[in-house]
């Protein structure tokens, strides 16, 4: 799509979140002490994320600061498994 539409000036990135305290799943990150541990554990920066941090990232990608960036996959997980 980005080789597609990058002639038009329209760009393509997709965000992939790691773990976050968000409804997904019931919940479940947000409501559960004890999985929402779990998880900070398996993260460099040691919790899992909030929603606001999701969006930042959506926000930054859709700014002209990163104009230059297409067909890129951000992952926005504070660094969870690796």
């Amino acid at each position: 799509m980005a080789i597609e539409l990058g002639a038009r000036s329209i760009r393509i990135n997709a965000v992939a979140p790691g773990p976050s305290a968000t409804q997904f799943n019931g919940g479940a990150m947000r409501d559960d002490p004890t999985l929402r541990s779990t998880l900070a554990a398996q993260t460099a920066l040691g919790r899992v994320g909030k929603p606001v941090e999701i969006g930042d990232a959506i926000a930054a990608l859709a700014s002209d600061d990163m104009r230059w960036v297409t067909a890129e996959r951000i992952e926005v997980s504070g660094g969870s498994l690796l």
